[in-house]
This record gives structure tokens, sequence and C-alpha cells, in this order.
């Protein structure tokens, strides 16, 4: 087992917390906190930061390669606006970045985040439109009714999910447009789950 696993297991005895209490602090899957205290999983340097946050510590305590870091020190941070994204081999890649946005800290809990673009109107039932942007939640997975960030043949949408068996129904939230109904594979994936949207006039 990593130091890293070590500590951060460590960390957790000491503070009572369980790998679901963690799980629900930080948006991240049971599964992948129990990846990570089991080393089978790295930690990105970001999600390090956040565990450490939710925790109250700092991230040195979990990876020493880190230094402490101050979140007090910017109350911003800039995050990306994609204007592409690729999913070569599996994994989910931004090809295009359109500029940076500065985004309070308080609206992130944990995880990696990006900004897209909202185009079109298929949502304009939750308020969202042409040009507005969308603060996205890095993850693979959402719960039914969320709304979230999926990829179709490289192409990031915005919709409505709901699990059906093997499948996905994509919902607008605009009725001139009909569900959308596929299979997740590697030309449809979730990329993430909408958190925040910054409207544009």
């Amino acid at each position: 087992m990593s130091d890293i696993a070590e500590n951060l297991k460590s960390i957790l005895k000491r503070k009572g917390i369980s790998q679901k209490e963690l799980a629900e602090m930080t948006d991240i899957s049971t599964s992948t906190i129990s990846d990570y205290i089991t080393a089978k999983r790295l930690m990105a340097p970001s999600i390090t930061q956040s565990i450490a946050e939710a925790l109250k510590v700092d991230a040195s305590e979990i990876s020493p390669l880190l230094e402490s870091v101050d979140a007090s020190i910017s109350e911003n941070i800039n995050l990306p606006i994609v204007g592409k994204i690729s999913c070569g081999s599996g994994i989910v890649a931004f090809e295009y970045i359109d500029g940076y946005e500065s985004t309070p800290r308080s609206w992130l809990n944990g995880g990696d985040y990006f900004y897209l673009k909202a185009k079109g109107n298929s949502m304009t039932g939750a308020r969202i439109h042409e040009g507005d942007l969308l603060l996205i939640r890095k993850q693979d997975e959402v719960e039914d009714g969320e709304i979230a960030a999926v990829l179709i043949n490289e192409e990031a949408v915005l919709k409505k999910v709901y699990k059906q068996n093997d499948s996905i129904v994509l919902n607008s939230m605009n009725s001139d447009y009909a569900p959308i109904v596929c299979k997740l594979d590697e030309n449809i994936r979730i990329i993430g789950k909408l958190k925040k949207v910054v409207i544009t006039f």
C-alpha cells in the first residue's frame, strides 16, 4: 500500500470518518474512495487537495509531496471553458480550451470542475439558454433525474439523465425535443454533473 493510501486511511481512523461519509463530504463515489485507500487508484493533486479540505487537514498530511495550501489566499480559482472534448481510448480529454472563468471556491466541493457553453434551446425549461456557462463537476455517474453533460460521438450535450436497464434516456427540458434513448458505450459517456449555471447577457 502506498504512503498516500496509508496516510488517508490513518486520518479517517483518527477522525472517526467512514469511507461512505468521506464520499458524501466530497461528492466522490464510495468505490473510488475505496480505490484510493487500497491504492488501486492514484489521487490527482486536485483530488488530494479537495479531500484534505473536506477533512480539514493540510494536503501534505495525505501526500507529503504537496505543500500546504491556504485556501484563504485566493477566494477564486480559474477554471477552463472547454470548447471540445474527446474520448479516445476511453479517456476523457479536453482538446480545446476557449478561455478561463474566475470561479468562487465556495461553489466547489471536491473533484475536478470545468465549464461548457450552452448551445441551442433544448434546455430552456431549466432556464439554460444559448451562451450560458455551465459549471460541470467531472464524474461518470449521476442519479436519475439529474442534469449531466453527456458525450455523444465526441459532442458534449446537456440533458436530464434517466437509467433504463442497460440504456439511458436523455431528456431535454423543451417539449420540442424528443427523448434520446441510447446504450452506454465507447461513443456515449456521462462526463459530468451540472452544478451551476452562470447566466450571460
